[in-house]
């Protein structure tokens, strides 16, 4: 990886607001060793400062974040450079956590993709502002991977079994059905999310909760998918193993349903096994110690077949057909 963190992400401090800004936009803004490293440093240098906001978007339109550079991450396990992928999960899940602690309320606005480490920049904090373009979601399953940047503490906190739903199909949420699950807390319009920063600096006093309200549109939550198959994905994702929420899946046989079972076919066995057994104890452990946790299976996870393979398929030629493969990785997951 060749470190332009300073050009990849951009900062300043105006009107008392604190603006970091993601700025790779050919790469969707995937996030580097580097650029987790200047987010982290500029959030703590500003810890000092006397901001009433942070403020976390992107330059690009497609994208607020498409999730980790997982596609280096696979070159470094090919290579055998474990320190090297070590140091970028080990800086992520700090930074993950620092956002979560953070002493100003930060403020994501999520116009485009938001996907896996774009949702560890976002949901951490305390207010997750999607547009009619924001698609979110957790597709690790789908190359072999893990829900993590602390998915084993967020997602079994979402109502009911929506969490377990999306951690092992990678459901793609829209803004609708991200403002229902609670994942996103506010709605902007496209057009009018340049405003939010000027917003907030222009009422330091007043609650960024009550800022965001004004500047919201008509909220699309009430149409969403999500709403309206929340019985469903309560019983069948509720169940206790794998095998019974696809016996479950099966019983019902509605569209809905089917899409769901398809994707937990496609998915790596080796991931639904490991995303089950995080996200059905997760909700024990704290934020640490589920990052903690995380950091320890990523050690053995991405040496394995399936995650090599299911990373090969999506990013690399791109043929979108794994060839999964169950490997043992000498244990049960960390949480277990």
């Amino acid at each position: 990886m060749t470190d332009t963190a300073a050009d990849a992400v951009l900062a300043h401090v105006h009107r008392g607001v604190g603006r970091i800004l993601l700025n790779r936009p050919k790469a969707l803004n995937a996030l580097t060793t580097g650029m987790v490293a200047a987010i982290d440093q500029v959030l703590a240098v500003w810890e000092g400062a006397s901001l009433s906001a942070v403020l976390i978007a992107s330059t690009s339109a497609k994208a607020f974040c498409a999730g980790g550079d997982i596609r280096t991450i696979r070159e470094h396990s090919l290579a055998g450079d474990a320190g090297a992928s070590e140091r970028f999960f080990a800086s992520e899940y700090r930074l993950n956590a620092r956002i979560a602690e953070y002493p100003v309320p930060v403020v994501s606005l999520i116009d485009g993709l938001c996907m896996g480490g774009g949702l560890g920049l976002s949901v951490h904090g305390g207010f997750r502002v999607v547009t009619e373009r924001a698609v979110l979601a957790m597709p690790e399953t789908g190359i072999g991977f893990f829900p993590d940047v602390g998915a084993s503490y967020f997602l079994p906190r979402l109502p009911g079994a929506i969490g377990m739903y999306l951690g092992l199909t990678g459901h793609r949420l829209d803004a609708a059905d991200a403002l229902y699950a609670g994942v996103a807390t506010h709605f902007v319009p496209a057009d009018g999310l340049d405003a939010v920063g000027d917003a907030l600096a222009d009422n330091p006093g007043d609650p960024v909760d009550v800022v965001l309200k004004r500047l919201a549109g008509r909220s699309p939550v009430t149409g969403g998918g999500l709403a309206a198959a929340r019985g469903d994905v309560d019983w069948a994702f509720g169940a206790p193993t794998l095998g019974e929420i696809e016996k479950r899946l099966r019983r019902l046989d509605t569209p809905w349903a089917a899409a769901a079972s398809a994707a937990l076919e496609s998915a790596s066995p080796q991931s639904l096994e490991i995303t089950h057994a995080l996200l059905a104890r997760g909700r024990q452990y704290t934020l640490r110690e589920c990052l903690a946790a995380e950091l320890l299976l990523t050690r053995t996870t991405i040496r394995t077949p399936d995650f090599l393979e299911g990373v090969r398929a999506a990013l690399v030629d791109k043929d979108r057909t794994p060839n999964w493969r169950r490997a043992s990785l000498g244990g049960r997951p960390p949480l277990s």
